[in-house]
């Protein structure tokens, strides 16, 4: 980041809530028509190019098996926490090596990506499209240090005006989500068919599901296989573009459509 821009500082619920809540007018005291949330990882940006090139890196710098190490210590923490955790991967592979002074420079690497290069494109577009009919506010899982810094480099922070809501298990918390942005109907965005299917078990027809079929959870057959269709599927985030309020507010009442654009 650069030094004439400073991160912002997220504000965290503690203990019971476990979320990262940041920005101007995060919280909304009126009762909106509409308000869309939309998921990061895989949904505005494409977080399995940032895997693959964290994976290129660790690679080039410390070899293949030091690679493959610290995405096994990756996925255990992932089963153990609940979330992505890269940093705390990082802080336990140093345990394992603590002499190893190149791993300063991991950090570095992570902490400084250039996540806006990974946007998916049309994302930014997409947010300030539905913004004319409801809110925009960013519903994401992820660690208290890394996801904030990925939202805020992408320039996801500054498109949905520092309404950003970073949980453990987001789908768990959504009487907190109602707490902090209360709306007579949400629109969820979200590349995991597990996630739209838990939030419309709670919110039922309240609920607009959208799932776009960009990253590795939702291109893997075993997932629409086990969950029901989402309320609306489009191949890329950027055909959002292509529809207007009533592509996503009527759809949520029991009916199920395909989108797919050439």
């Amino acid at each position: 980041m650069n030094a004439e821009e400073p991160a912002p500082q997220p504000r965290t619920q503690l203990p019971a809530a476990g979320s990262t809540q940041a920005g101007r007018g995060d919280q909304m005291t009126l009762r909106n028509e509409v308000l869309f949330l939309f998921d990061v990882d895989n949904t505005l940006l494409d977080n399995d190019r940032v895997q693959d090139d964290l994976m290129d890196h660790l690679e080039r710098e410390f070899g293949a098996e030091s690679r493959d190490r610290y995405w096994a210590i990756f996925e255990e923490l992932r089963t153990e926490l609940g979330y992505a955790d890269y940093l705390g991967a990082l802080q336990r592979y140093r345990l394992e090596d603590c002499c190893d002074a190149r791993l300063l420079t991991m950090s570095s690497f992570l902490v400084d990506y250039p996540f806006a290069d990974r946007l998916y494109p049309g994302s930014l577009d997409v947010l300030q499209h539905v913004r004319p009919w409801g809110p925009t506010v960013i519903l994401s899982d992820g660690d208290v240090v890394f996801q904030p810094r990925k939202v805020q480099r992408s320039g996801i922070w500054k498109a949905v005006e520092g309404r950003v809501l970073i949980y453990i298990h987001k789908e768990q918390m959504l009487k907190d989500v109602e707490r902090l942005y209360p709306a007579k109907h949400y629109v969820m965005v979200d590349d995991k068919l597990r996630i739209l299917t838990a939030m419309k078990r709670i919110w039922g027809d309240r609920l607009t599901t959208i799932w776009p079929l960009q990253g590795h959870y939702a291109l893997d057959p075993q997932s629409s296989a086990t969950y029901p269709p989402a309320d609306l599927t489009i191949e890329r985030i950027g055909d959002l573009l292509n529809y207007d309020s009533s592509a996503f507010i009527g759809a949520g009442e029991g009916r199920t459509r395909k989108i797919y654009t050439e």
